[in-house]
């Protein structure tokens, strides 16, 4: 017995939290019903399931990327203002989504599969998957600031979890830092910084879950290697 958005994700649909917004909405049946409620428990082995009338099955195999994103690319699957997004500079027949979100101006290593289980997991709290990002300030940082940021802050009623920032150097009179997180909130970087008057000129995530754009020029991409994929699973304790 399996949750029916675990089931959907295992096939390649999209995320777990995708998948629940897609049953919301009424494009999933189980053996011919629509479902428009979250926590159904479906049997895989004998249930069967379909998403938009196409019949759905647990996929074995799976598309996992790794892309430098540049600038001016929105990570979504479509933008309705027709801005170019992530999928446009990846052209494979494989329908595969982000895990989790770059800014519109943030550039760097983005994580692009089809294998919703293993997204659903990387983003998941409870794993504290790192994410290392290269931020260059407006004006250089106070110490008291640093200490203060690196500790936590409130951030929208809720505080930020510790994290690690070190300052590289200072780039034209603007402070060089980089920021070790285990969480991922919405422009959460800038939005910290935000809050005590400096400005993000320039944000680049250098590394995801020890992914890192090595040899990669920006827009580029290319397959994670199975190496890659045995660790990220490790890491999220995800089953082969």
């Amino acid at each position: 017995m399996m949750r029916l958005n675990k089931f959907l994700a295992q096939a390649g649909i999209a995320s777990r939290r995708k998948c629940d917004d897609l049953i919301l909405a009424g494009f999933v049946k189980v053996n011919g019903k629509t479902i428009d409620r979250v926590g159904v428990v479906i049997d895989e082995n004998k249930d069967k399931v379909t998403f938009k009338g196409r019949p759905v099955t647990i996929r074995k195999h799976f598309t996992y990327i790794l892309l430098n994103k540049p600038k001016g690319v929105v990570t979504t699957a479509r933008d309705q203002f027709r801005r170019r997004t992530v999928l446009d500079l990846i052209a494979i027949p494989e329908r595969i989504f982000p895990v989790g979100r770059l800014d519109y101006n943030t550039t760097g290593v983005l994580l692009l599969t089809d294998d919703g289980e293993l997204s659903n997991r990387l983003l998941h709290p409870n794993y504290k998957v790192t994410k290392v990002y290269r931020a260059l300030l407006n004006r250089v940082i106070r110490p008291v600031d640093l200490f203060r940021l690196s500790h936590g802050v409130e951030l929208e009623g809720r505080k930020t979890q510790p994290c690690k920032i070190t300052e590289l150097r200072i780039v034209d009179n603007g402070s060089l830092l980089e920021i070790e997180l285990k969480e991922g909130r919405n422009r959460q970087i800038r939005k910290m910084f935000d809050l005590f008057n400096y400005h993000v000129e320039e944000l680049e995530r250098i590394s995801f879950a020890g992914l890192k754009a090595t040899g990669l020029q920006q827009g580029e991409w290319r397959y994670l290697t199975k190496d890659e994929v045995k660790r990220l699973k490790e890491m999220v304790d995800y089953g082969n």
